[in-house]
């Protein structure tokens, strides 16, 4: 499987945007920052068609130590971001189907 890296999206945004790559990446970390602080603020962050990012409490649970799996260790409540994929995400990525199966035989 291949990974399309943050470096090949900043070059990608400044190549179709016909900006500098130090824009295109300030711009690119800008986006991260208001996603994050919004995130941060316990604010959903929805892109339409593409998904919502929300934040979730993870309930605490018990946990074991595998050096001692006889002591239980309390995992206290926690807050996490969860994403829900967009109905145009999801079709685009289904029709991947083919592609997935080819690679993984």
């Amino acid at each position: 499987m291949a990974n399309f890296t943050k470096k090949e999206i900043i070059q990608e945004v400044s190549d179709r945007m016909g900006v500098t790559q130090t824009m295109s990446s300030k711009m690119f970390h800008m986006v991260l920052e208001i996603v994050t602080r919004e995130l941060a603020n316990a604010n959903n962050v929805v892109v339409r068609d593409f998904g919502t990012f929300e934040t979730k409490v993870a309930k605490g649970r018990p946990g074991r130590n595998p050096k001692d799996p006889n002591k239980t260790i309390p995992i206290p409540d926690r807050a996490v971001v969860k994403f829900q994929v967009g109905k145009a995400l999801k079709e685009k990525v289904a029709r991947t189907l083919p592609e997935l199966k080819r690679r993984d035989s």
